[in-house]
């Protein structure tokens, strides 16, 4: 009887802890200022820092006090940046330059620049092989570049877009979306090939990606307003859940077991994942254009980037960002 009931009661305290957590609220905003659209955020909890794209450097805050402690400038067309801050090194991504700048994360000066494939955006760093790749969207290919000395170690065709990326050190694996195909792709680490490519369908278009390393669970932010759960190990599509338009990010939270997608529409897609079950138990309100965004796993706390807009011109989406409106929004469930 007792091990008939475990498993039902684990289920049972992770269903009831994720509804406790919600609601995810607004805790503040963070201003930032200045000039230029945004991209990637990245969190490293331990020395408290959060990376921030913004026009040609990359903002860096202290999360202690909730403000901006430095910049690393000279990065044409930045995305973002990929931290191993067991190397005291970061990669950013130069899209304008097709270069990829390894950084000193303690002086915030960038070391060397090195040649990827046309207009470098997404990036990650591979502990395993202590590699960075760079996902380059218009050369359709992977940089994978040493993260001590700089220099290019392979460069792998993928065959389409890539966008998001997230890594399984265990498994020796790097996975990626390929946005115009509506693939997943798994790169072998140590022969820096493609090893399996799987369909996304239900979904289309996937953009984020984030990954659940221990139950082998990948979370996938799909053009068609649709987060799908992906079997990291078999590439099946699990479950799918409804979320809004524009999605560009997703985040994972292994403690509360929740998986994020934030959406351009101005919302953010909580879902609780349970097995082969994904189910949403909020669906956060943020700001129109708040589409990217990280999770800094120490504190739960979820950060997007945000901006003011004028009212758009007659035929357009969007209108003209005002200046020094750049901000950051935090939410989490304390008070």
């Amino acid at each position: 009887m007792k091990k008939i009931l475990c498993p039902l009661l684990i289920s049972l305290v992770a269903a009831t802890l994720a509804h406790a957590a919600e609601p995810y609220h607004l805790l503040k905003e963070i201003i930032i200022g200045g000039d230029g659209g945004w991209d990637y955020l990245t969190v490293d909890s331990a020395a408290q820092r959060l990376y921030v794209s913004h026009g040609t450097k990359v903002v860096v805050l202290d999360l202690a006090k909730d403000t901006v402690c430095g910049e690393i400038t000279n990065t044409p067309g930045v995305h973002g940046i990929a931290v191993a801050p067991e190397l005291n090194r970061g990669l950013a991504t130069c899209g304008r330059e097709n270069k990829g700048a390894l950084v000193d994360l303690k002086t915030l000066q960038i070391i060397s620049k090195t040649d990827t494939g046309a207009n470098p955006d997404g990036m990650i760093f591979e502990p395993g092989q202590q590699e960075f790749y760079t996902f380059n969207g218009k050369g359709e290919s992977a940089t994978v570049i040493d993260a001590k000395t700089g220099k290019v170690v392979a460069t792998i065709p993928l065959g389409g877009k890539p966008e998001f990326a997230a890594a399984d050190v265990k498994a020796g694996l790097v996975f990626n979306n390929l946005e115009d195909k509506s693939e997943l792709v798994a790169i072998d680490t140590k022969t820096h090939t493609v090893k399996n490519r799987w369909p996304i369908a239900p979904g289309e278009e996937a953009s984020g990606l984030a990954f659940d390393e221990k139950n082998h669970r990948l979370f996938l932010g799909c053009g068609n307003k649709m987060m799908v759960m992906v079997d990291s190990e078999s590439g099946k599509v699990l479950a799918n859940v409804p979320i809004g338009d524009g999605v560009d990010a997703n985040s994972f939270d292994p403690a509360t077991q929740l998986a994020f997608a934030s959406c351009g529409d101005g919302t953010v897609t909580i879902a609780h994942e349970d097995g082969a079950k994904l189910m949403v138990v909020q669906t956060l309100k943020t700001e129109k254009g708040a589409r990217t965004m990280t999770i800094d796993p120490a504190t739960h706390k979820i950060y997007l980037a945000s901006a003011k807009f004028d009212a758009p011109a007659a035929g357009q989406r969007r209108g003209k960002m005002v200046a020094g409106s750049f901000k950051i929004l935090v939410y989490g469930t304390n008070k």
